[in-house]
């Protein structure tokens, strides 16, 4: 029998499961949107509430989470968001199409459409984030944290570039080709990623999840979900992920629109800047594991971490308000690189906490807990996108001016970002984080 343990090779093969669902979301959450409100002059409100739907279903996250937890495997919940996630993403492409002839039917059939990525999204996600954690060992989770963000931005900078290309002259015809053929790519890599690393028992979260929980621990998911709220630690991190969440999200879907009517962009080369935005995550996320494999003494100020990526999110974001006023000739590449860099280190950082921290709480419940996160992050970002467009739509009819609403926007988030810093102190990882922290991304006998 295998070793119940994952090998660096099956850590890497689950982190295409991430490239696969983030190739598919930033099709949906970036390019989609930037249709609607350019080339089919709709106001930004209609596709922020179209993604605020998609996150608003993922408010099941725990209950889907707690379903993974009675039945003990992961694999089938991950394969089954995956088909869901994929049958969206193509309905919301043919939907967006539609909207251009029939409005109401376009409008109809989106709303199907995001509800499925919703759910795809929060079943997928959240079972996939418990299957690295209670498969990994110890020493190597902190790593595979890395690894599987790593392959998303991976799946988001590919996907934006080679979209971008094949967008261009646009049509729908050719936006729906586009997504139907990232979708069958993310299913194909799906398949390939979850392929037989369920086969021996998983690995334990921590010492004390030695002892197995009462029977009665998972019969009851509002109690779950009422103890895990109960849990400070848990309770504390899902109020960081709300607030950091709603600072990062406000600018997800105004991006795009922004470069297109403040700065002249076609709708290739708009979605061309989300991949430079997704290339500065990558850097960013690299950039962690690197200085912590260079500079032993940084290893376990994960939460230092975290309050330097938030604030210096919010020094960039504030420089996108300043491109807004001093556009067009404000350097928005760079701007947008600077916004992904700090973003990365942002996101690793607490991912890495994340990891750690899902089985420090009482019982079998890392299903449940991971999905309370998930939940309050997609809560965050539905309203975050949201608030993000109304904010840009109101700005802009009370001002009258464009770039002046998007910097008014922009400098928002930015406040929100030093009020996610503040709230960041307080995270405590336990013990056997910090212990898991000082393993180096990769050991030098296993290789790249």
């Amino acid at each position: 029998m295998r070793s119940a343990s994952l090998s660096w090779f099956d850590i890497f093969r689950l982190g295409l499961v991430q490239t696969a669902l983030g190739a598919v979301v930033v099709l949906t959450t970036s390019t989609l949107n930037r249709v609607m409100v350019v080339e089919l002059a709709l106001p930004a409100t209609l596709p922020g509430f179209l993604v605020g739907l998609h996150y608003a279903m993922q408010v099941f996250r725990p209950r889907l989470g707690h379903g993974s937890d009675l039945g003990g495997r992961r694999t089938p919940w991950v394969i089954g968001g995956m088909a869901v996630l994929c049958g969206g993403g193509v309905l919301a492409a043919i939907a967006t199409a539609l909207m251009a002839s029939h409005l109401a039917a376009g409008l109809g059939l989106a709303v199907i459409a995001f509800i499925m990525i919703g759910i795809g999204v929060g079943a997928a996600g959240t079972t996939l984030l418990v299957l690295l954690a209670k498969r990994t060992d110890p020493s190597r989770r902190s790593a595979a944290a890395s690894i599987a963000w790593i392959m998303m931005i991976a799946g988001f900078i590919a996907t934006t570039a080679l979209a971008g290309h094949a967008l261009d002259p646009f049509s729908p015809a050719r936006l729906v080709a586009v997504s139907s053929t990232v979708s069958a790519i993310a299913m194909f890599l799906t398949l390939i990623g979850v392929w037989n690393v369920e086969s021996g028992p998983p690995s334990r979260i921590e010492p004390a999840a030695a002892t197995p929980p009462p029977e009665t621990s998972l019969t009851s998911f509002r109690k779950e979900l009422i103890a895990i709220w109960n849990e400070p630690e848990s309770r504390r991190f899902a109020i960081f992920i709300f607030v950091s969440m709603l600072a990062y999200s406000a600018q997800d879907l105004i991006l795009e629109p922004f470069a297109g009517s403040v700065f002249g962009m076609t709708p290739g080369e708009t979605t061309k800047l989300s991949g430079v935005q997704h290339g500065g995550a990558l850097i960013g996320m690299i950039t962690v594991p690197v200085v912590n494999g260079l500079m032993p003494a940084w290893r376990t100020r994960s939460s230092q971490w975290i309050v330097g990526g938030c604030l210096a999110s919010a020094i960039a974001i504030f420089g996108l308000a300043l491109a807004a006023v001093f556009a067009p000739t404000w350097p928005l590449r760079a701007s947008v690189l600077a916004l992904g860099i700090t973003n990365g280190i942002y996101a690793i950082a607490a991912i890495g906490a994340m990891m750690n921290l899902v089985g420090a709480g009482q019982g079998n419940r890392e299903g449940t807990r991971m999905g309370v996160w998930g939940a309050s992050q997609a809560i965050s970002f539905g309203i975050g996108g949201f608030l993000g467009t109304l904010a840009s739509d109101a700005a802009r009819h009370l001002l009258s001016s464009a770039s002046l609403a998007y910097a008014l926007v922009f400098t928002t988030e930015a406040v929100l970002f030093i009020v996610a810093a503040r709230l960041a102190n307080k995270i405590d990882q336990p013990a056997e984080s910090v212990r898991v922290s000082k393993t180096p991304l990769l050991p030098a006998n296993q290789g790249a």
